[in-house]
């Protein structure tokens, strides 16, 4: 039996339906919704969701675990939402808000402007710190990935965007001969 499948996700300040399939949270940071795998079977009581599988086929085992989290980060992003911190090193870097937009200024020929989607907000404390606040876990940390991907941090001086706390492994430049 799946460690993580067995736990009940508690839902404390949400309302969850089921229908056709769909799984829908409702909370005070927004509303998601997710297609559940048809082999699931996902129980809704009072205060609690229970998520149990059919047999112990290798399949409904691995979807088990996965749709248990699935749903417990649905009911977290609706009621705490998830973030992410990404820091800009180098110099001349640096990103400005828009509006609801962030301006990134990176070294390019040409600033790159990066509209959030629905349901994210970017939060601009310094030129070189932006916040990404959303309910949904995935979209967040896409949103974040495509943010470091416009200047991947480089191994020699580090310069480039890269999530907060991150460790980037530096090499060794190149020695002068004689």
């Amino acid at each position: 039996m799946s460690r993580i499948g067995k736990k009940p996700v508690p839902i404390q300040g949400v309302t969850v339906t089921k229908t056709d399939g769909t799984i829908k949270v409702k909370g005070k940071l927004g509303e998601l919704q997710m297609k559940i795998h048809p082999n699931m079977i996902v129980d809704i009581q009072k205060d609690e969701i229970i998520v149990t599988r059919p047999d112990d086929q290798k399949q409904n085992r691995a979807l088990h675990g996965l749709t248990r989290a699935l749903i417990a980060n649905m009911v977290k992003g609706v009621t705490e939402g998830y973030s992410k911190s990404l820091e800009i090193v180098g110099v001349g870097y640096k990103v400005e808000a828009k509006g609801e937009a962030a301006l990134f200024n990176l070294g390019y020929s040409h600033p790159i402007l990066l509209m959030p989607p629905p349901g994210i907000k970017f939060e601009i404390p310094l030129p070189t710190q932006i916040k990404i606040f959303g309910s949904d876990k995935e979209l967040v940390g896409l949103i974040a990935a495509k943010i470091r991907s416009f200047k991947k941090p480089e191994p020699y001086k580090g310069k480039g965007i890269k999530y907060t706390g991150e460790v980037i492994v530096r090499k060794a430049g190149k020695t002068a001969g004689k």
